[in-house]
């Protein structure tokens, strides 16, 4: 056999250097601040590795979701600044505070919250969500007004600092206006924070308007090209291979996997590779995906199982433990995470978040000699 790994079915192979390079191109593109959001174990490549590279290459915040995200990044030592922006009723915030952790607000019951914890464990740093056209998280602009008024009336009271007023974008630049008002609203209200910040990947390469004081930079830093038709040079962090687990000859008239949603119209080598839908193959790309084998482009048939599923290799010299690429950066001629989202009918985001936790992740660096 002749596989590139042993022992693991399948492996994500994560560049470090990439996720450093990434980080400098946006950078480079933007006189604010950069914070790497590393939510989602960052996108599937490993939080804590991936959040030590990004702030080595000069990002100077981490962005997650969870209180539990923010606080193992504690417990692994990293003592950059940290915002935990989703939460329930029932967050310890006494934790995240105690931490030194920043905290989310999106409408006054979580602000008397955040209050009453500060009360037991001291100054609470705050950046104040507006929801300037998401429909998601956020205060909307009819309870804005309240929001910002408790939290300056907090602020006196020295409970917390509103460090930020936020909000998130629906689409690159539409919210820009609806921002400025909510940060006159908060102004009158008395607070002066010390941070504006709006912008996502996209626009923090493309419209400088969006970058106040500081941009946070999420698929960008993995090295998907966040804008349509635009390329900025990021490069892909993560590769994922497998290999063959066997190799059969079968003749034309060959049904395929379940309920043979495939036949084979000639004589033909079906490959199979030890990754399904519990690994992050989609079930939804019957018929379009394809991996790398031998150099080309071979296509997936057949239905995606939970644990496996089939190539057709047509009439390549495949051998067991044959190397397979199943994503990449594209430049050895595998697919790419953005083929991948157009074959399943979905965005990079989810392809990438979606490699599942028993693929092994192996983070790699020249510029370190870590290799992890």
């Amino acid at each position: 056999m002749t596989g590139e790994f042993t022992g693991d079915l399948a492996q994500a192979v994560v560049d470090l250097d990439a996720v450093a390079y990434n980080v400098a191109v946006i950078r480079a593109a933007t006189a604010a601040e950069v914070m790497a959001v590393v939510k989602a174990d960052a996108f599937g490549h490993g939080m804590v590795p991936v959040a030590r590279a990004a702030l080595g290459a000069g990002a100077t915040w981490l962005g997650v979701t969870s209180a539990a995200e923010a606080l193992h990044l504690r417990a692994e030592g990293i003592t950059a600044p940290i915002l935990s922006w989703l939460h329930g009723p029932g967050t310890d915030f006494d934790r995240l505070i105690a931490a030194d952790v920043d905290i989310s607000v999106p409408a006054v019951a979580y602000l008397d919250a955040v209050s009453q914890a500060a009360r037991r464990a001291g100054r609470a740093r705050v950046h104040l969500k507006i929801d300037t056209g998401l429909a998601r998280n956020g205060a909307a602009p009819s309870g804005w007004p309240a929001l910002v008024a408790r939290a300056a009336a907090a602020e006196r009271e020295g409970l917390l600092e509103v460090r930020a007023v936020w909000s998130h974008l629906a689409e690159a630049g539409s919210q820009v206006a609806p921002f400025r008002a909510a940060l006159a609203v908060a102004q009158a209200a008395g607070l002066r924070p010390r941070l504006r910040h709006l912008a996502n990947s996209a626009v923090a390469l493309s419209d400088p308007d969006t970058h106040f004081d500081m941009v946070r930079a999420g698929l960008g830093i993995y090295g998907v090209e966040p804008v349509g038709g635009r390329r900025y040079g990021l490069r892909a962090a993560m590769t994922v291979r497998t290999s063959v687990v066997l190799v059969k000859r079968v003749p034309a008239g060959t049904g395929v996997s379940y309920h043979h949603t495939h036949t084979t119209s000639r004589s033909t080598t079906l490959a199979l590779i030890p990754m399904g839908y519990a690994d992050g193959i989609p079930r939804t790309v019957d018929g379009r995906a394809q991996v790398l084998l031998h150099g080309r482009r071979c296509p997936i048939v057949g239905r995606v199982s939970m644990d496996q599923c089939v190539v057709d290799a047509g009439d390549l010299p495949v051998r067991l433990g044959d190397p397979v690429v199943v994503l990449g950066s594209g430049d050895g001629g595998e697919p790419t995470a953005a083929e991948w989202a157009r074959w399943a009918g979905t965005n990079p985001h989810e392809i990438l978040t979606g490699i599942g936790a028993r693929v092994p992740r192996r983070h790699l660096s020249l510029v370190t000699e870590a290799v992890r």
